[in-house]
């Protein structure tokens, strides 16, 4: 008898150990798995076309008061165009499309009807770079209400994210054109389709020629007196007016000015840390019909003792011009300024 016990005891602790074993093989699998799925998401590269959101919100949700908001906040008019355009192209998937191919979107937008009001943002949650934003609430209301609150912040997130992407991109066929170095002691990333198309002391004129219009880089420099700090904006259009007089079309007396039917857009903000003005408005030839958006940043650059000014304009009568713009700004915004320039006034 006390042979069997012993035979069967020892049975026990055998089957025992066995299964110890096989669980703690089990529980390695799970952690290896896991982590593999996590390393395989943070190498997984975001795609998709530039300043394109990815809704995940179910019908209901999104045919509803919480999808007109969306809308109102995401696909509101670009400042600054002529005609509108919705600041981003907003694609919508039902709430069960999540782990599909929505998760390589750069930008994510996540709307739930959930018993926890909350809004939290994920960075590189399913791929990178990536940001995702999730809102959700008990009720309608509830979701209206963080929308509402935290959709600058959203859109200035994007945004950033957006001209990153851009820069990533032009970073492959960038050039580094050593005239804007020499002339003016700064680097910028300019795609390489840009070519030269006119260059005066302190002025250079670059282009990009499409099938439906052209996208132009202006650079120049001016003194520091050109900006009458307590009339920076109207400062900023007579410098345009004057040097528009290079831009000329192809009509005789025919050259670029401020169109006097759209007031611009006026911020301070900052490039490569420096006072910066943003104007954004439209421009148009005198004497003559053509006419489309611009960008100017004026860069008060105080260790130079100058005024550097960059601006991007397009000309697309046919075509949508958002990603055109935001192609220039993103160039524009790459800007890093040298020290120690010697600046020599300008010649009018």
């Amino acid at each position: 008898m006390n042979r069997l016990l012993n035979s069967n005891g020892a049975g026990f602790h055998t089957f025992i150990s066995m299964n110890k074993a096989f669980f703690l093989c089990f529980l390695l699998s799970i952690l290896a798995f896991s982590c593999t799925k996590k390393e395989a998401n943070l190498t997984r590269k975001t795609s998709g076309e530039i300043n394109t959101i990815a809704v995940i919100i179910d019908d209901p949700l999104w045919n509803g008061e919480i999808g007109d908001s969306i809308r109102n906040k995401f696909a509101s008019p670009v400042i600054g165009l002529p005609e509108e355009e919705p600041m981003f192209t907003i694609n919508q998937y039902p709430v069960k499309l999540l782990e599909g191919f929505a998760m390589d979107n750069r930008a994510i937008l996540v709307i739930k009807k959930e018993s926890k009001k909350s809004f939290t943002i994920r960075k590189n949650q399913f791929a990178t770079p990536q940001n995702s934003f999730h809102i959700s609430g008990k009720t309608v209301a509830e979701i209206v209400e963080l929308i509402e609150k935290y959709s600058p912040k959203i859109i200035q997130s994007i945004q950033q994210g957006e001209i990153l992407e851009s820069q990533r991109i032009q970073t492959k066929s960038a050039l580094l054109f050593s005239m804007i170095k020499k002339q003016f002691h700064v680097s910028l990333q300019v795609p390489s389709e840009f070519e030269l198309v006119m260059q005066k002391s302190n002025f250079i004129w670059l282009k990009k020629n499409s099938s439906s219009g052209s996208s132009n880089l202006l650079v120049y420099q001016l003194p520091l007196t050109i900006i009458k700090h307590n009339a920076v904006s109207s400062s900023i259009q007579i410098m345009r007016d004057s040097i528009g007089k290079y831009i000329e079309g192809t009509e005789p007396s025919t050259h670029m000015i401020n169109d006097k039917g759209y007031t611009p857009y006026f911020f301070k903000t900052k490039l490569d840390n420096q006072l910066t003005y943003e104007t954004r408005g439209t421009w148009q030839l005198q004497n003559d019909y053509m006419s489309g958006p611009y960008i100017n940043y004026t860069i008060i650059d105080f260790p130079n003792k100058r005024v550097l000014v960059l601006e991007g304009f397009c000309y697309s009568p046919s075509k949508e011009k958002r990603n055109s713009m935001h192609e220039l700004d993103a160039i524009m915004q790459s800007v890093h300024l040298f020290k120690n320039n010697t600046f020599t006034p300008h010649k009018h």
